[in-house]
């Protein structure tokens, strides 16, 4: 869409689709009540923090609870639940005191409910997707793995105000952990008592943070109004946050043109050029990979040639100039720009170990090797994506790059709950996936590959890769760790076990009259603490 339709056809549209009929949404109104609408993506899979593993629903995570500690407007880690923390000499103990603060029922929230959340988090029982992300306390991994008792675990209520956390070993960045969504408290009697059914019913979805759910319309919108018990109310502007559920990025774009929304996650690809000329399209930094899932216990692609084969056919410059647009870089690691290693940025130190260009001799030789010359007795592959007009003309393009090397493609839309479903349980021959790191450092990338990690998605392992991440994971010498991270993305990038693409960046649009926000680098949107001016 090259020109602006008139308001009437957009307005035909909205009745049309049914997806933004609601006038009580308009930004004009929004304005005037501090209300603001935004368009989050797709309908989430899970609004439960110890399993949601998704930035759209972080987004959503993020304004119902609050951990330990919370991100501030300028993206900083400051106090939280608790108001002071002490750490031990060693590292390895940190000791949490939390402030008189309640739950949106007005219970008290206590240091129980994290040791209970946490724990519950850890437990194999519940299939936490990132329950890796709690490794680093004592005791963690053999409890996940059923080798220790929760009391095992090191983290305790020494009372209701006082939480008690041991390591595995000393950790830079715990502070920070505590700010992500899987180690948010929840509570037990909540839990229990409804089950699996507690996080998707505004009732029972009680939180502890500045927002509390009171509408939820699945594949609509989710309604929030501002919490009258969280601790900081006062800061909070806000009244109500309403997320639109849709991913039609076109629908998406024809909702904000109109004035229906304050903000949309994503935009059609064939309008980013206009809309960055007309400064509609805001893009921030997005410390994040795009990539494809090769399944390597599959037969072809159990064959390391065979994967090298089908990363080295694709043309990544091609891929961010024509349909991404918003100045990606071509992925040639695992580990996106943006992040200190030893003493420059870790991309740089580690090296470039895919080509921005395609490769075709190269993949045509290596897939011959493999016993498919010319593609011959190849097997028809499938590739699965979430359906998203973008991850179609990537999957396209990639298709049309593959069937170079003489392969049959076949391409496969679907929901992004079915795709992260079909991901998790490897039912899939390629298939779309994104990661977005959950602290600054190489760690949140890497260990996502481990053996042990039920994020990944590759069917890949290596006992000498998992030997090095558990290595950087307990060390304290910062060069060694980095050096130990080094050699792990080596052995994962030259066992082609996964095939990056390019490195996100977020292309967003949102209202100028919406001030005093934080957009993260780890993709999640701080709108609590956000006003409207006009």
């Amino acid at each position: 869409m090259k020109k602006r339709l008139i308001a009437a056809f957009i307005l035909v549209m909205f009745l049309v689709t049914g997806l933004f009929i609601n006038s009580n949404y308009k930004s004009t109104e929004a304005a005037a009540k501090q209300v603001l609408t935004y368009i989050n993506g797709a309908e989430p899979r899970y609004l439960d923090p110890a399993l949601n593993n998704a930035v759209d629903g972080a987004n959503i995570i993020i304004n119902v609870f609050e951990g330990l500690t919370r991100v501030n407007v300028k993206g900083e880690t400051v106090p939280g639940m608790a108001y002071k923390w002490t750490v031990s000499k060693d590292g390895l103990t940190y000791t949490f005191y939390l402030r008189d603060a309640k739950w949106s029922d007005g219970k008290p929230v206590t240091a129980y409910d994290f040791e209970y959340a946490w724990k519950r988090a850890l437990d194999p029982k519940t299939a936490s997707e990132y329950a890796y992300q709690l490794y680093y306390i004592k005791n963690g991994r053999k409890f996940n793995e059923g080798k220790a008792k929760a009391s095992d675990v090191g983290v305790k209520a020494l009372n209701a105000k006082t939480l008690q956390v041991t390591l595995e070993a000393p950790t830079p960045y715990f502070i920070d952990l505590t700010n992500f969504p899987t180690y948010f408290p929840v509570r037990k009697d909540i839990v229990e008592k409804y089950g699996d059914k507690w996080a998707t019913n505004p009732k029972t979805y009680i939180g502890n943070g500045p927002f509390v759910m009171t509408k939820w319309v699945h594949n609509s919108y989710i309604e929030f109004k501002k919490n009258p018990k969280y601790w900081d109310a006062k800061s909070i502007t806000l009244e109500k946050i309403v997320y639109k559920l849709s991913e039609d990025d076109k629908a998406n774009l024809l909702a904000y043109e109109a004035g229906q929304v304050d903000g949309a996650e994503s935009v059609p690809t064939e309008e980013i050029p206009r809309l960055l000329k007309e400064k509609k399209l805001k893009v921030w930094p997005l410390l994040g990979t795009y990539y494809y899932d090769v399944n390597c216990k599959v037969k072809p692609f159990n064959d390391k040639r065979v994967r090298a084969a089908l990363s080295l056919a694709i043309d990544r410059t091609y891929i961010v100039e024509n349909i991404g647009k918003l100045g990606q870089k071509p992925a040639t690691g695992f580990v996106p720009y943006g992040i200190t290693g030893i003493s420059k940025d870790f991309r740089v130190e580690s090296g470039n170990y895919l080509p921005v260009r395609a490769d075709l001799a190269k993949a045509k030789k290596l897939l011959a090797e493999a016993g498919y010359p010319n593609g011959k007795g190849f097997p028809e592959i499938e590739i699965i994506y979430n359906t998203n007009e973008g991850h179609k003309k990537i999957a396209e393009a990639i298709q049309n790059m593959w069937q170079q090397l003489g392969i049959k493609v076949k391409l496969s839309n679907m929901e992004w709950k079915v795709l992260q479903d079909r991901r998790q349980k490897k039912d899939y021959m390629v298939a779309r996936d994104g990661w977005v790191g959950d602290y600054v450092d190489p760690m949140t990338f890497l260990d996502l590959f481990t053996s042990y990690s039920d994020n990944n998605n590759t069917n890949w392992s290596n006992k000498k890769y998992d030997e090095l991440i558990d290595k950087a994971k307990r060390t304290t010498d910062r060069k060694l760790r980095m050096q130990y991270m080094m050699q792990a993305e080596k052995i994962l990038m030259e066992d082609y076990a996964v095939i990056p693409i390019y490195f996100y960046v977020k292309g967003q649009l949102l209202r100028d009259y919406v001030k005093n926000y934080y957009i993260s680098p780890l993709g999640f949107n701080y709108f609590m603490y956000a006003k409207i001016v006009k």
